[in-house]
């Protein structure tokens, strides 16, 4: 089982950067969206700090903002990432970023890179939700009963949910379109600003919840990163307003152990059953 530092590394080539993509960071066949944003981010991130300050004399080596599309699913192995500065200023700087694989496109993001700490917020609405301690969620198996597939990506991410969300698991799905719990890399590691990216796109996806079997593959997703995250498990949330027309939007807000508010996204989704 390779680290999520490992499963994300690139290396600068003289046309940008190459990666390798871990297939343990996936859900089936098929490789986790917010896995493939990491890479993108690592890739922009290890440009950004290239020079350490660029010509504005920012030092922005942290995502702050981040909307990929994903095009077609890339197979776990080689892929290119081609990084484009759009715009370098002193307090962010915007970069257009690809990935691809045997000469295609995969996901295209759009990234503004900036400087992320642990303050306190100047004002905030959205305080860390109650849910039960992390020991009284249940740890869902990357071998789930009936599912036909695995998720491999619950052997690297361990994600705890609260036993409220569990009906569809017992052939009870719920109505409210939500989902709460805990998240923790699984080898121990701290969660860090690219690894949020991973978080922001958690299991199951709600139209499981709702009792529509099925894939679910993202097909946009922006996120906002605010914070560094303190040491320890996140607290996670997410919720849908909606699925119509084979699609359904997700949103998700993750908390640090501190209790601060250190991420969101939203996405667009395809409900496939």
């Amino acid at each position: 089982m390779q680290s999520f530092a490992q499963a994300t590394a690139v290396q600068q080539t003289p046309g940008g950067f190459r990666a390798d993509l871990d297939p343990q960071w996936g859900v089936g066949d098929k490789l986790h969206g917010g896995y493939l944003m990491a890479v993108i981010a690592r890739a922009v991130a290890t440009q950004a700090t290239a020079g350490h300050r660029d010509a504005a004399g920012g030092f922005h080596p942290h995502p702050i903002a981040m909307t990929t599309t994903f095009l077609r699913a890339p197979r776990p192995g080689e892929v290119a990432v081609e990084v484009e500065l759009l715009r370098a200023g002193r307090g962010s700087s915007q970069f257009r970023a690809r990935l691809t694989q045997a000469g295609e496109t995969c996901a295209e993001s759009l990234v503004t890179q900036g400087l992320l700490d642990d303050a306190a917020p100047w004002w905030s609405a959205l305080p860390a939700p109650e849910i039960p301690a992390e020991d009284d969620c249940f740890l869902l198996p990357a071998n789930p009963p009936g599912a036909g597939f695995t998720v491999h990506l619950l052997d690297v991410v361990e994600h705890r949910l609260d036993p409220a969300c569990l009906g569809f698991a017992a052939g009870h799905p719920s109505k409210n379109g939500q989902t709460s719990g805990w998240l923790r890399l699984a080898d121990g590691t701290d969660w860090d600003p690219l690894a949020l990216l991973v978080a922001l796109d958690p299991s199951p996806p709600i139209s499981l919840t709702l009792g529509i079997q099925g894939w679910a593959p993202t097909i946009s997703l922006t996120a906002y990163l605010r914070h560094l995250p303190a040491p320890g498990p996140l607290r996670m949330t997410m919720q849908s307003a909606e699925v119509t027309s084979g699609r359904m939007d997700e949103t998700a807000q993750l908390w640090d152990a501190k209790g601060a508010l250190v991420a969101q996204a939203t996405q667009l989704a395809a409900v496939r059953p």
